[in-house]
């Protein structure tokens, strides 16, 4: 069973979809408890860096992520969920992450149009369970104004994305939206899902 994290900002329910899709039992829960009976979690997100943080700190989700995390538990962050894996953001200042990432998150650079909305082609530049099966150079749709810089754990980059994936161990992400990405954003949910089997 799959648990997407349901903390009050997001797309969860497009989420949830892709992953029944792929053939996943998924349970959307906000209870930080019910994360441990799961086999993997996805950390969905639309919206501020801080605001989003705040609901997983004080829900006790985001110490529970953390938890099971270290514990080996399969994490996998979607585009804000993402960004919230990572040691801080530079949003409206300056807000301590979850820390499973190294890194920092800061605003989308050599663009004059934010947010970055629509389709970039995503070049993989490390090996990675969630890239079985996809293509590289595979168009991924994005939305964001903010996106992790350089990261030493990054294992795909887009134009506007240095660090468009991640992965370390058993956490990973991507800034962009697998869910909203056609046949090769499902794949990747359906590698996240093999990965927690």
């Amino acid at each position: 069973m799959i648990a997407i994290v349901d903390y009050g900002v997001g797309n969860i329910r497009s989420v949830e979809r892709a992953l029944v899709h792929v053939g996943a039992e998924v349970s959307l829960t906000s209870a930080p408890d019910d994360l441990a009976a799961a086999d993997g979690v996805v950390l969905p997100g639309v919206g501020a860096f801080a605001p989003a943080l705040a609901r997983l700190i004080e829900s006790g989700l985001g110490s529970r992520i953390v938890e099971l995390s270290r514990l080996g538990k399969p994490v996998l962050g979607v585009c804000l969920g993402y960004q919230l894996l990572f040691e801080e953001s530079t949003e409206h200042g300056r807000h301590a992450g979850l820390g499973l990432l190294p890194g920092r998150v800061v605003e989308v650079a050599g663009t004059s149009r934010l947010p970055v909305i629509g389709w970039c082609r995503v070049t993989q530049t490390g090996p990675s369970p969630l890239w079985d099966g996809v293509p590289d150079h595979s168009y991924f749709y994005f939305v964001h104004s903010f996106t992790p810089s350089e990261s030493e754990h990054q294992v795909g980059c887009s134009d506007h994305s240095p660090a468009a994936a991640a992965a370390y161990g058993n956490v990973m992400g991507t800034q962009f939206h697998p869910e909203k990405s056609g046949a090769d954003g499902l794949r990747l949910y359906a590698n996240f899902v093999a990965l927690c089997g």
